[in-house]
């Protein structure tokens, strides 16, 4: 069994997508989506062997969506064929940014991924370990998995993705905090996220808040404003990348937390894997659905050059007076293997 650089781990959902508001008539587009597959893709696209941890159910359709899997690189060699229902979502798509979710997905197959799938031999090895706040809020199994997971981990990184249908203000908080003394970086968006584990209304406190709990960085997304990156108090400001082109925004975050963990994984530094990942979500938005565009490593690497040179006089980093600590490391040790 090859040892994946990154590990994602989550549920992988049927798409109904439209471009008008959902309503009787409306046609849709059928495609396979869901935050860990974004992020897998996004990941994969990177650079990174990838591979998914999910229960897909064993019927017509789930030969499709594994099809579908492989076709954006992903290994599907931890992927479990169970019996069960898919996970779905039907959404509006609003170039603006506005978005509509409507999610069908409770006593899914992929929610009942528990800690006894966990792989830990191959967790414990991989170069990172992606996971979500999704992940943990779908089941009970599913976030003790995510939790022990990320124990085992030595490098495992966490996308808030705060979802208020799935899991209150209250225990999305308490799944960061329980996560975050494993955590090599955390990927909240300002400011919803930022508040499930502080009251800070400046994003700088905020991110030291959050470095408190025991996260070595903060990646804190802020829309135009760019990312905030907080590593064990270094603080720089990464520039946005303006989209070539706005079709859909669904999955930009999944692109950013999926290219961010593959870069740490391939041995990049934290601050290039970010702007990087920048670049991988500003293009992904044109397409439509969570994996309706993802770039090639090529393509995103050109796209970043726009924001590698920040304008003379414009500040890039500065320290803040939190102590620091020596951060995880995240680095494979090339294509490992280990016995089945």
């Amino acid at each position: 069994m090859v040892i994946p650089d990154v590990l994602v781990i989550g549920e992988i959902l049927l798409e109904l997508s439209s471009t008008e508001p959902l309503d009787a008539g409306v046609a849709l587009t059928l495609n396979f989506s869901g935050d860990a597959l974004n992020a897998a893709a996004a990941a994969a696209a990177a650079g990174a062997h990838t591979a998914l941890l999910a229960r897909v159910p064993d019927d017509e359709l789930g030969d499709r969506l594994l099809e579908r899997v492989v076709a954006l690189g992903i290994d599907t060699s931890q992927v479990l064929r169970v019996p069960g229902q898919h996970g779905l979502y039907l959404q509006h798509a609003d170039p603006s940014g506005a978005r509509e979710f409507t999610y069908v997905r409770r006593g899914s197959a992929g929610s009942g991924l528990g800690p006894g799938d966990v792989p830990l031999e191959l967790v414990a090895k991989a170069g990172a370990v992606l996971a979500s706040g999704i992940a943990c809020a779908i089941s009970p199994l599913s976030a003790k998995a995510v939790r022990l997971a990320a124990a085992t981990s030595r490098c495992f990184v966490y996308d808030p993705n705060w979802r208020p249908r799935l899991v209150s203000a209250v225990g999305a908080g308490e799944h960061l905090r329980a996560l975050a003394q494993y955590t090599r970086l955390v990927t909240p968006a300002w400011a919803h996220e930022a508040q499930l584990a502080t009251d800070a209304t400046d994003p700088v406190a905020a991110c030291t808040a959050i470095r408190a709990l025991g996260v070595d960085a903060v990646a804190l997304t802020r829309g135009a404003e760019g990312v905030l990156l907080d590593d064990a108090g270094r603080i720089v400001e990464i520039p946005v990348i303006p989209a070539p082109a706005v079709v859909d925004q669904t999955g930009a975050g999944d692109s950013f937390a999926g290219t961010v963990t593959a870069r740490l994984a391939l041995g990049d530094t934290l601050e290039d894997s970010v702007r990087l990942g920048v670049a991988a979500a500003s293009l992904s938005v044109g397409g439509l659905g969570g994996t309706g565009h993802v770039a090639t490593l090529a393509q995103t690497r050109a796209h970043a050059t726009n924001a590698i040179n920040v304008p003379a006089g414009e500040p890039q980093a500065h320290a803040t007076n939190a102590s620091a600590r020596e951060p995880r490391a995240c680095v494979t040790n090339g294509a490992a293997e280990v016995s089945a």
